[in-house]
């Protein structure tokens, strides 16, 4: 009789777990969500890295002239030392 049992245990085991799991869940779910409160609403406000970025650099650049930049005819080291400095006349 046990092994009759047993064999109907085991076929009809999905049927039983599934509704059983999905109530655990949900009553532990709950439990959280009551012992925590409500989730924090910067999760969804919160900016992106690059948004971050952008914000970060126009903050810096805020007080500066941009139309104040060096020439590149007064800027001499434009390139990397090792690949021009044989070519370029030395400075006095």
């Amino acid at each position: 009789m046990w092994s009759v049992v047993w064999a109907a245990v085991r076929s009809k085991a999905p049927y039983v777990t599934f509704p059983v799991a999905f109530v655990v869940g949900l009553v532990g779910s709950q439990l959280e969500w009551f012992l925590r409160g409500d989730p924090p609403a910067t999760a969804q406000e919160e900016k992106s890295i690059s948004e971050q970025r952008e914000d970060r650099k126009l903050q810096e650049i805020a007080g500066e002239d941009l139309t104040k930049v060096v020439s590149l005819k007064d800027k001499l080291e434009f390139a990397p030392r090792a690949v021009l400095n044989r070519n370029r006349p030395e400075k006095s």
